[in-house]
Parts: structure tokens; sequence; C-alpha cells
């Protein structure tokens, strides 16, 4: 080992504060509003579509469902459905959506994940 050897001085502790975990630093602080701001956006756009101030279930929106259309078609125009009821036949598969918005209901069924019958009491 040479003789001209020098270990380095460690730094006062005071200029170490950014190594510091962000809760210490209060770095974290300066977080919050944008943590809550995605979590409230989040929110929104979570249930937006099913409990909002609009009508989701319109009797123009069930009026564009027609038969033969799949589950994924049947969503994107209404919605997810409030209940699902799903019976498997040996020969076929039947899925009933149900819609409720306050005392009007729709109900969809699908045979084989294809619409074969809607019923609604919306009126106009």
């Amino acid at each position: 080992m040479s003789q001209n050897y020098k270990p380095k001085e460690l730094a006062a502790p005071s200029c170490c504060h950014n190594r510091l975990p962000l809760a210490r630093s209060g770095s974290m602080l300066k977080l919050l509003p944008r943590i809550a701001i995605t979590l409230v956006v989040g929110l929104v756009f979570v249930f937006g579509s099913s409990c909002g101030p609009g009508k989701r279930i319109t009797k123009a929106n069930v009026d564009e469902v027609t038969e033969g259309m799949s589950k994924k078609q049947v969503e994107s125009i209404l919605g997810p459905p409030t209940t699902i009821d799903n019976k498997d036949f040996v020969i076929m598969k039947k899925t009933t959506y149900v819609y409720r918005q306050g005392k009007d209901m729709v109900t969809i069924v699908f045979k084989d994940d294809k619409v074969t019958d809607k019923q609604s009491t919306l009126s106009d």
C-alpha cells in the first residue's frame, strides 16, 4: 500500500438531505396532491358509466341493440349489466343480462353469445 494514501473525508450530515427517503425529505408531501387527483380521476373513470348524472340506459340505446349482437357489442352500448344469469345447457349456453335503472328494467337474452331476445320497461 502506498504511503500517500489518504482516506476521503465524509461530508457533513447536513449536505446529505437528498439521500433521505421521500417521507423524511418532505418530497412525499409534494406528491400528495398528484396522488389525490389520480385517485379521483380513476374513480370517476371506473364508476362514471354506472352512476353519473346522465342515464346510460335509454330507449334509444336499447333500440340500438339488435338480434345477433355479441355481448361485447351490447356492453359497448349499454355498459356492464346490473346482473348476469348464466345457464349452460348440453346443446347451448344461455346468458341473461339485466339492466336496472331506478324502476326501469331491460333484459337481454343471449344464446351461444348472440342476442336472441330483449325486453324493456322503458318508456319514450
